[in-house]
């Protein structure tokens, strides 16, 4: 990515609120999709089996054939079509197609059943125009530079192009389809993501706020807290297939976003059980043993291969020779999807106990991950602090508890005082993981950290980041430092993990943080208004060239 010098826009004012719809308004992607299978395991995926339309785009011998055939360049493209019959009768037509066939249909067969039965992509939704949509909201008037203030106008009209709405046959028949309904119309990534994704939101979430578009934020919050109320927590995304893995639980951020933004203290507050519920549900089924420390991992409930990887994932898992060792493969990747960051040197842990290798190397169930845990702590927090403003004293004393015990857990497994900063901990080979990744950093995001001494903690951290030259790189900070070919590795920056760091240091609040956050944030901004002057588009990530 070509550095662009500040100088060259010695007037400009670069508000956060422009910062985050550069950054997070659009993921206009190409993620990649690695991954695999044993064909006894294809056939038992045990996945929200009380969804109908999951016998078609969850699990099965259907899922299991077309997938396998390769009919498609992408495997999200077949789990994202319309059914046109009942799912059921689908089923039954794919066995009476299988036994005329003799089990060994042809691709062209294949097709034509597929053609039969099944509708195009994108027939859930509509385009939507969100009816609180502002031409010029009050932050282009912070921004002096001529050129940036026209490319946030240019990024604040693309809340127009990204808006969504479920057609009423959603709702109807939800049974043809993978979508999870939901009561609001959405603002999605979009390319191939035509659904919500849950960690992606909270970005889009602030987007919206810093465009003065609450009622959009506040509808997209309603279908989340849906969401909690049917499943028990959000999905990582908004397809059935996604139903049986998370993503790092920021609703509570989201949630208080919006209350700080508007004040309506009464729709954070109303929001409380279903925050607590998600809470729980992370606490209750996502913990492990850590030195003695509760601390969370992620991790899926499903079995088999992702619906949405199908094909990549069995071909990953030929390098396995049994079902049992194809079956924890499926669930590393599942993690490794869950924690949004799909994939990554992170989340290998080889027979050295190091983290050279390759998919096959995956051990995310195994890594206790810094960013997963200080967001918990944060969301503990969140509900403390809404149960006191509601004067619920006892509910405020149970969650700061929790919050502590949490926070406790972090300092004594996480933080590691050689490094300076806090480190993922790996269960396997009892060990901290000293690779960099920028959650590192994320207590100081979420506030996981303790203030009694921030000159130290600064300190620390800025001889971290000098340790390791992070301040060096002129497109933004890359998410590893090792080149694996993998997306979420050297030398791919990502939006996200820019604004973990720039926020983090900027909450650290001294001096020394607070001027290297906004040297980072400048150059960041600066080197995507590169890109989209160039090309007039905006990308999902950057490659530090």
């Amino acid at each position: 990515m070509k550095y662009i010098n500040s100088e060259m826009f010695p007037n400009h004012a670069l508000p956060l609120a422009l910062l985050l719809i550069l950054v997070f308004l659009q993921k206009i992607s190409t993620r990649n999709i690695n991954s695999n299978s044993s064909t006894s395991l294809r056939f038992h995926i045990n996945i929200t089996k009380d969804i109908p339309a999951c016998q078609i785009y969850c699990y099965g011998q259907l899922l299991d054939t077309i997938q396998m055939a390769h009919l498609f360049k992408d495997s999200k493209t077949f789990v994202d079509m319309k059914l046109k019959l009942p799912p059921e009768q689908v089923n039954a037509n794919f066995e009476k197609f299988m036994k005329k066939t003799n089990n060994a249909p042809s691709k062209e067969q294949l097709r034509a059943f597929v053609n039969e039965h099944f509708d195009g992509l994108g027939k859930e939704f509509v385009p939507w125009l969100p009816d609180d949509w502002k031409e010029h909201p009050a932050f282009i008037d912070h921004i002096s530079d001529p050129d940036l203030k026209q490319w946030g106008l240019d990024l604040n009209g693309v809340w127009k192009d990204l808006g969504r709405k479920m057609i009423d046959d959603v709702y109807k028949n939800p049974n043809y389809y993978s979508i999870i309904p939901i009561p609001n119309p959405v603002i999605v990534p979009g390319g191939r993501f035509r659904e919500f994704y849950y960690w992606d939101s909270y970005w889009i979430i602030r987007g919206l706020l810093y465009s003065e578009m609450f009622h959009t934020a506040r509808g997209m919050l309603e279908n989340f807290i849906s969401i909690v109320q049917r499943f028990g927590f959000i999905p990582n995304g908004g397809r059935i297939y996604y139903s049986k893995r998370s993503q790092p639980p920021l609703l509570a951020g989201m949630i208080q976003s919006y209350v700080d933004f508007t004040n309506d203290i009464k729709f954070g507050i109303d929001a409380l059980d279903m925050l607590e519920h998600e809470f729980e549900y992370w606490m209750n089924n996502h913990i492990v043993q850590a030195r003695d420390y509760n601390l969370c991992v992620y991790g899926d409930s499903s079995i088999g291969p992702r619906p949405e990887s199908y094909r990549e994932d069995v071909e990953t898992s030929k390098a396995f020779n049994t079902d049992e060792a194809k079956e924890k493969h499926y669930k590393e990747l599942k993690a490794a999807a869950a924690s949004g960051m799909d994939f990554s040197s992170r989340w290998f842990i080889n027979d050295k106990g190091e983290n050279d290798g390759n998919l096959t190397d995956l051990k995310t169930r195994s890594i206790v991950p810094v960013e997963l845990n200080a967001i918990l702590y944060w969301n503990a927090k969140i509900i403390a602090d809404l149960h006191e403003v509601a004067g619920n004293t006892a509910k405020q004393r149970e969650y700061q508890i929790k919050a502590n015990k949490i926070l406790e857990a972090i300092d004594a497994v996480l933080w590691n005082e050689e490094a300076g900063v806090w480190l993922d901990y790996d269960l396997l080979n009892d060990k901290p993981r000293n690779y960099f990744v920028p959650t590192n950093l994320s207590p100081l995001w979420t506030g996981a950290f303790d203030r009694k001494d921030v000159e130290k903690l600064s300190t620390s951290v800025l001889r971290y980041i000098e340790k390791l030259q992070l301040d060096n790189y002129p497109g933004g900070v890359p998410n590893t430092l090792y080149r694996t070919g993998e997306q979420w590795d050297y030398p791919n920056v990502w939006p996200p993990m820019q604004y973990i760091l720039i926020e983090g240091l900027n909450k650290l609040g001294t001096d020394a943080a607070k001027n290297l956050s906004s040297k980072w944030s400048h150059r960041w901004v600066l080197s995507n208004f590169a890109a989209y002057r160039d090309s007039r588009a905006m990308f999902e990530k950057n490659v530090q060239i």
